[in-house]
């Protein structure tokens, strides 16, 4: 067969660029119109996750261990984790505990040994009995979820060092869009504290019924008539409708389970534990939200650089992307979804007053962090977290847009089907309180000065 003639070497070049450019455009429209994150993609321009220089409560406590201002205590029971602890402004009643083998230290973790989670606002502390590290993540400026690591050993000066791609195999997997965040699961284990896979697992936040949540973790408090999958040994596969799990409901002393002196409190707080199912649904959306804004901003800048237009000009298709994920912080901030609950909720440890009395109050004595726990977890249903770091350093594009969606629903001006829908005390309660209380709101949130007669 005779050879082809190869097109000469100007024509080539012509339609290679030509082609490159077309490829190019192509790609940067697709992923700005909303294809989701991955693992490499975080790893690329602008988040350079494993190289990007952490801005975070844990970095900020390695600089003060750097300098003396702050020392890490190694006491004989818990090694480092009480002193960590404190010095992270974690309080000791945020502890829950949690059963089935679903961790970094899976070897250490059993019914007779769980492992404990401690975690405020901007940081998760996670604790094995005998365990050779203890596990932190925390809420960071720029890159959604750092991880660390603290050696558990009395002999070195230990600091904690940051962790990337052991913790993200699990915590930027698809089950998060490929952005590292946080999974609350609930499944069904065995003795040995082994899922069994087969009965099925549940993901659960404040939109899961409670019969779906808490298995593999120990719970203390009561719930009345709401069942729930708490405290609960499963004797082989079963289908979840085939539980009897009375045992485990109601359940406010743990000691006939395991050695609860072992750990620094002996209580699994039912209320703490729904805090931490709502908190990580919440970082987890602004964790995204603040790196899709990010790279959906700058595929912007590089689209209109190869198109010869100014550089922040606004592309429809970027900007639709920041408005879904906004979309999803608003939605999910003002508790759309959330269960009804029919009986009340009452833990066991002073977690409840703890976590109340960390928030700002207004001039009526109100707080985002106020619980009812009768019908819904809070008072007010708006996410405290609107006061976090995480939200404080969300790119402006996207906090912009939440603050103008929020400010409508509130106003009762939403034109969305799907807006959350809230009573008209809530709104107004939910708008005095952060108008005395949380800094930055646009000028529009302002309230306008009474009239002079």
């Amino acid at each position: 067969m005779a050879a082809r003639a190869r097109p000469s070497a100007k024509r080539k070049v012509k339609v290679s660029a030509g082609g490159t450019l077309r490829v190019f455009l192509a790609g940067l429209a697709t992923f700005a119109a909303g294809t989701t994150v991955t693992g490499q993609d975080i790893e690329r321009a602008p988040i350079h996750y494993s190289s990007a220089e952490p801005h975070n409560a844990v970095a900020q406590l390695k600089e003060r261990l750097a300098t003396g201002a702050t020392k890490l205590e190694f006491g004989p029971e818990h090694g480092y984790l009480r002193s960590l602890l404190r010095a992270l402004d974690i309080p000791e009643s945020s502890q829950i505990l949690v059963f089935s083998k679903t961790s970094l230290q899976r070897e250490r973790i059993s019914p007779k040994t769980p492992r404990a989670i401690y975690f405020n606002d901007d940081v998760m502390v996670g604790f094995c009995l005998r365990g050779q590290v203890i596990e932190i993540s925390a809420v960071d400026d720029a890159i959604g979820t750092t991880y660390y690591t603290l050696e558990q050993s009395r002999e070195e000066k230990s600091v904690p060092e940051r962790q990337t791609e052991s913790c993200l195999l699990c915590h930027s997997s698809s089950a998060n869009q490929g952005v590292p965040g946080h999974l609350v699961r609930s499944v069904f284990v065995d003795r040995q504290g082994l899922p069994l896979l087969a009965s099925g697992t549940f993901r659960t936040d404040h939109t899961s019924p409670l019969a779906e949540r808490w298995g593999g973790w120990y719970v203390t408090g009561t719930s009345g008539r709401q069942t729930h999958m708490g405290n609960m040994i499963s004797q082989g596969p079963k289908r979840p409708e085939e539980i009897d799990n009375t045992d485990g409901v109601n359940v406010v002393d743990l000691k006939d389970r395991f050695t609860t002196s072992f750990y620094p409190t002996p209580h699994s707080d039912i209320v703490a534990l729904m805090v931490l199912e709502h908190q990580v649904g919440m970082l987890n959306r602004l964790a995204r939200a603040g790196m899709e804004t990010r790279m959906a901003l700058d595929y912007e800048k590089e689209f209109n650089k190869a198109l010869g237009e100014p550089l922040d000009q606004e592309s429809s298709s970027a900007r639709s992307r920041i408005r879904s994920v906004g979309e999803a912080v608003v939605h999910y901030m003002l508790f759309r979804d959330e269960v009804h609950l029919t009986d009340r909720i009452q833990g066991t440890s002073s977690f409840e007053t703890d976590f109340a009395a960390r928030g700002p109050r207004d001039s009526k004595g109100r707080s985002l962090r106020d619980f009812d726990l009768k019908t819904r977890i809070f008072r007010y249903p708006c996410s405290y977290l609107i006061y976090s770091r995480a939200f404080d350093s969300l790119p402006s594009a996207v906090k912009d847009y939440v603050y103008q969606r929020l400010w409508e629903i509130l106003k009762g001006r939403g034109t969305k089907k799907d807006d959350p829908v809230l009573a008209v005390d809530d709104r107004e309660a939910i708008l005095e309180i952060l108008r005395e209380t949380k800094p930055g709101l646009p000028d529009s949130w302002k309230k306008a000065p009474a009239a002079s007669h």
